[in-house]
């Protein structure tokens, strides 16, 4: 079981942040010869990005919904993103999704990528998760117990 943090918490704006939201849709789940194989291509991919430690990935976080797997990935940079998206698995995964698209709409798939300028958060009787879990985190403290003042630090670390 994973260790719960009972007093509250908050993550310090100390390192460059991207944001990667990736979500691939069954559209037609009695299908799974037709879904499968995109959706047996993220495993691989993940354990690349947890092993390899200099990609620039720091964690993600993983959600099922009824059709759809939903994963949001922190990054240190959007370039060192999109230099994955460039090696030989990813681009095979991705030729793979292309072909099923041409194919057959059974199955959808959208990203959505952010550089994060600025961010606050916090966390109360929660594991480490999503960005905790990427940068770590901290007891919070008289000067971050409002969101305000700890995103106002993590944008007065941007001008730093």
């Amino acid at each position: 079981m994973k260790q719960i943090y009972a007093p509250p918490h908050t993550v310090l704006p100390d390192k460059p942040l991207t944001v990667f939201i990736i979500d691939m849709r069954v559209n037609k789940p009695l299908s799974v010869k037709n879904w499968f194989p995109v959706f047996k291509a993220m495993g691989p991919m993940i354990k690349e990005l947890y092993e390899n430690k200099d990609s620039g990935f720091y964690s993600l976080e993983t959600m099922f919904g009824w059709k759809s797997i939903h994963l949001v990935q922190y990054w240190e940079s959007e370039e060192k993103l999109f230099a994955y998206a460039h090696e030989d698995r990813h681009r095979k995964a991705w030729k793979t999704f292309m072909q099923l698209a041409r194919r057959s709409t059974v199955a959808g798939i959208y990203h959505e990528t952010y550089a994060v300028n600025s961010y606050e958060a916090i966390y109360a009787n929660m594991p480490k998760f999503g960005l905790a879990k990427a940068a770590g985190h901290v007891p919070v403290t008289a000067d971050t117990r409002q969101a305000a003042a700890r995103m106002r630090a993590s944008r007065e670390q941007k001008t730093e």
